[in-house]
């Protein structure tokens, strides 16, 4: 994974977060839905769905595949880290 940290506001790392079973708290529907469909992709589709909503993908992708990517997260939706 990258060295680059995304920029994820605090209320995408909740998000995803309680996705994950992490902490954070729930979306609304449309954007569990959204963020279900970004963990659940195929490379190509998880690579558009992640250009269109930044934001998302770069936070799924840093629970999913940085080993430290749930702490950086927590951090995050707790304000203690900038994204």
């Amino acid at each position: 994974m990258s060295t680059k940290r995304p920029s994820i506001p605090a209320e995408v790392a909740a998000h995803v977060l309680s996705h994950f079973g992490r902490g954070g708290y729930p979306a609304g529907d449309w954007t569990e839905l959204l963020i279900t469909l970004i963990d659940r992709a195929d490379m190509i589709n998880r690579a558009k769905l992640a250009t269109t909503f930044p934001d998302y993908g770069d936070a799924v992708l840093l629970a999913k595949y940085d080993e430290n990517g749930i702490a950086v997260l927590q951090a995050i939706a707790l304000g203690e880290a900038a994204a």
